[in-house]
């Protein structure tokens, strides 16, 4: 398909200046989401990545330009309209300590409930689903804030999948994870994306996992899109310099056949030498 005839996204931003108390983040900045893709945005610390990602999700006004949600300025939007098209994890969700996991996942039906706010089978059913696809239906009783980390985020992603919105927008989701739980989390976002068919735009900061789970890259640094594609498309060397100040090799994920980012480092390392004995010589 021609890029003219390519239909528009159903998330993106067009020419948006972003700041808070006139302190300019992003200027001029544009981005179309893919449909249908798990799109991943990295970038160096206070590049804007966040910033942009709550205009996305209505959280922040732009000084200039527009983020639109399907076809329309997403200001026009009431909130309730919002959320039942778009689900947003943000960076530190809180929640009152005492409450269980069932009745918070249940929280994320708020959009599509009545001004009354009667409880029906569709209601039930999108919790069930959720909690399901997550893997935390032997929570359910349990207070949240007696789970583990990672299990605290399936709750929280639970929650916005029982919205049933085809947007899901998580911000920084594996803070404060161990790499076991980085992993089952990712996992559980590349499902969803594959089998279900949500459309997912995640704010990671490891170069390597985002390599191996995005179909769709965004780097920034200092508040402008410096690339964006496949990861397989555009990362290199060069770039990861570009962005990060970072000198490094890029080399094939041996499991995923991904690309892989190994750090040089400001070290002269010199290769190891195995002599006959096998035990190694030369480590520098």
């Amino acid at each position: 398909m021609s890029p003219e005839n390519t239909p528009p996204s159903r998330l993106g931003a067009e020419h948006v200046t972003l700041g808070y108390a006139k302190k300019i983040i992003a200027r001029d900045l544009s981005l179309s989401i893919p449909d249908g893709e798990l799109t991943v945005i990295i970038g160096p610390n206070a590049c804007g990545k966040s910033t942009l990602l709550r205009a996305l999700a209505r959280l922040l006004r732009p000084e200039q330009g527009q983020v639109r949600l399907d076809g329309r300025e997403i200001s026009h939007y009431r909130t309730k309209e919002v959320a039942r098209r778009l689900g947003l994890l943000p960076q530190n969700p809180t929640a009152p300590g005492d409450i269980l996991v069932g009745d918070l996942v249940a929280r994320g039906r708020y959009p599509h409930q009545s001004p009354l706010g009667r409880w029906n089978a569709r209601d039930e059913a999108a919790v069930r689903h959720a909690m399901r696809a997550t893997g935390i239906e032997a929570l359910e009783r349990l207070p949240v804030d007696t789970l583990s980390g990672g299990q605290r985020q399936r709750v929280w992603i639970a929650m916005a999948l029982a919205q049933q919105t085809p947007l899901l927008l998580l911000d920084e989701p594996t803070t404060w994870l161990d790499i076991a739980h980085q992993i089952d989390l990712l996992e559980l976002l590349r499902h969803l994306n594959r089998r279900d068919g949500h459309t997912l735009v995640v704010v990671l900061h490891d170069l390597n996992h985002a390599c191996r789970y995005a179909t769709h890259l965004v780097a920034m640094r200092e508040g402008a899109i410096v690339a964006q594609g496949a990861p397989a498309d555009i990362v290199t060397a060069e770039l990861v310099e570009q962005v990060f100040g970072l000198r490094c090799v890029i080399i094939e994920d041996p499991v995923a056949h991904t690309p892989m980012v190994v750090p040089l480092g400001r070290e002269k390392y010199q290769p190891l030498v195995f002599p006959v004995d096998g035990a190694p010589k030369g480590a520098g």
